[in-house]
């Protein structure tokens, strides 16, 4: 009997979707208490949602996670619950890898059943809001004592769509040697834009790195927090995920950068004795 239900979504705050679906679950278990995780996943953006919910499911209490990003939204995609962490844990969502990843972090998916007891979903005139519909009462079974084994079929965890975390590849560049090809997983309100590296993925390279970004060439020092990045330059800082953020300390680097998620950063050993990189806009494309 679980307690305590986690939301992602990518509906906004503008509709009454979250605040339908919150009644939903706590009208059929009034005991729950619900925490909202996000709900300004960009729309129909399930590698941000995917990231999104991994970087936060080490800090969700135990308890039923509902995802929704939901692109194929009544097509013949599975609704899935993820049994994790010895049942402690349930994920509720489409499986279209905006799960897996998290199941991973949280230790692996234990069991896997498609949602395919119609019984316990509400009726609908259409297929449209698998949140009300679907995921909202199933949540609220488990937190009432139901059973997953209820919920429907088990299926095969092999089978669920993998998750869409990027992974960084090695790169050569004539001038600068060996590097490698990163990607911006993230740009957070501040505009620090996180890439799919840690530090210990660029170890080898010293404090300072050389970043190559299209035709834009900077350094920048490796920095455990924005105060300590050089007035105007870009910073490479540790940031509270443990991963490395491209920074500006008060200022955009996604701005500075002209970087968005998804986009390329080639990283190289910079020069110990050169100084970072003031930040100055470029030229438009």
């Amino acid at each position: 009997m679980h307690s305590h239900v986690s939301l992602l979504t990518d509906y906004g705050l503008n509709d009454e979707f979250v605040g339908v679906m919150k009644c939903v679950v706590t009208d059929m278990a009034p005991h729950v208490r619900i925490t909202d995780i996000t709900h300004g996943v960009a729309a129909f953006d399930v590698r941000a949602g995917s990231l999104a919910l991994a970087r936060a499911i080490q800090y969700v209490p135990p308890g039923v996670v509902i995802a929704v990003v939901d692109p194929g939204v009544g097509s013949a995609r599975r609704a899935i619950a993820i049994e994790v962490a010895e049942g402690r844990g349930v994920l509720l969502g489409p499986d279209n890898g905006l799960l897996a990843s998290a199941a991973a972090m949280a230790g692996g998916a234990e069991r896997v059943f498609e949602l395919s007891n119609t019984e316990l979903h509400l009726e609908a005139p259409g297929s449209t809001f698998a949140g009300r519909d679907i995921f909202a009462p199933v949540a609220a079974f488990l937190c009432n004592g139901g059973a997953i084994e209820e919920v429907g079929n088990e299926v095969d965890s092999a089978s669920v769509m993998p998750g869409l975390v990027p992974i960084p590849t090695d790169e050569k560049h004539d001038s600068y040697g060996e590097g490698m090809r990163c990607e911006v997983t993230w740009v957070d309100t501040y505009g620090n834009c996180q890439l799919n590296i840690g530090p210990e993925d660029v170890a080898q390279f010293g404090d300072v790195l050389r970043l190559v970004v299209g035709d834009d060439v900077r350094s920048a020092r490796i920095t455990s927090h924005f105060a300590d990045i050089d007035g105007g330059a870009i910073g490479a800082v540790i940031d509270s995920y443990g991963m490395i953020a491209l920074s500006v300390d008060r200022g955009s680097a996604a701005e500075a950068l002209r970087l968005g998620a998804g986009d390329a950063v080639l990283v190289f050993a910079g020069s110990t004795d050169a100084q970072t990189s003031v930040v100055t806009l470029r030229s438009g494309k």
